[in-house]
C-alpha cells in the first residue's frame, strides 16, 4: 500500500549538540505521528517520540506552532516535515 504523505511543517533551527529540530507547523502534529523529513540531503522517518512547545512537553501542536523536535539524524534549515498517513 502507498503512504500517503501531507506536508506538516518546515525546520527552521536546528541545534546538532542535542539533535533537536525548530519545526514551524502548518498543520498538526501529535505524539506517536510518524513523520518524514525531506530535504536536498536529509531523507529519514522517525516517530514523533518527543515535543516541546518553550521547554514544555506537549502531547500534540497545531498550526503556527513553533515545536521543538527531538530528531533521529541531522537535519538543516528549510528540510520539509511530512507526516506519514
Amino acid at each position: 500500500m502507498q503512504e500517503e504523505k501531507k506536508l506538516v511543517g518546515k525546520v527552521t533551527h536546528y541545534y546538532g549538540k542535542i539533535g533537536v529540530a525548530v519545526v514551524e507547523l502548518s498543520d498538526t502534529l501529535k505524539q506517536g505521528d510518524k513523520i518524514s523529513i525531506e530535504g536536498k540531503t536529509t531523507n529519514f522517518q522517525q516517530t514523533v517520540d518527543s515535543m516541546e512547545i518553550e521547554h514544555k512537553k506537549v502531547q500534540e501542536a497545531g498550526a503556527g506552532d513553533s515545536i521543538g523536535l527531538k530528531v533521529l539524524e541531522k537535519v538543516r534549515e528549510g528540510d520539509l516535515v511530512y507526516k506519514i498517513e
